[in-house]
């Protein structure tokens, strides 16, 4: 009875501490890893951890692209200033 308390305990406690998720193409991954692990076996714990680290990089590298494509594009130039005519 004391262990499943103080496990509560514990989960509740780090439950609580404010942490900042990027999960980033982990939830996919995972959800993939899984399906996978279980078809090769019953692993489908470490094919959904495998899963997620795998899809994170995935999008860390899309991201990377991303930011790179629009860096090499290059800025319109700026438009002339209107001049206008007096009639």
């Amino acid at each position: 009875m004391r262990l499943p308390l103080i496990m509560l305990v514990l989960f509740v406690a780090v439950g609580a501490l404010p942490v900042q998720a990027n999960a980033r193409g982990c939830i996919k991954g995972a959800a993939v890893g899984g399906v996978a692990g279980h078809l090769a076996g019953h692993h489908a714990v470490a094919g959904a951890a495998v899963g997620c680290a795998v899809g994170h990089h995935r999008a860390k590298v899309q991201e990377k692209q991303a930011q790179a494509q629009t860096r090499a594009q290059p800025k319109p130039a700026p438009a002339a200033p209107r001049q206008e005519s007096i009639e």
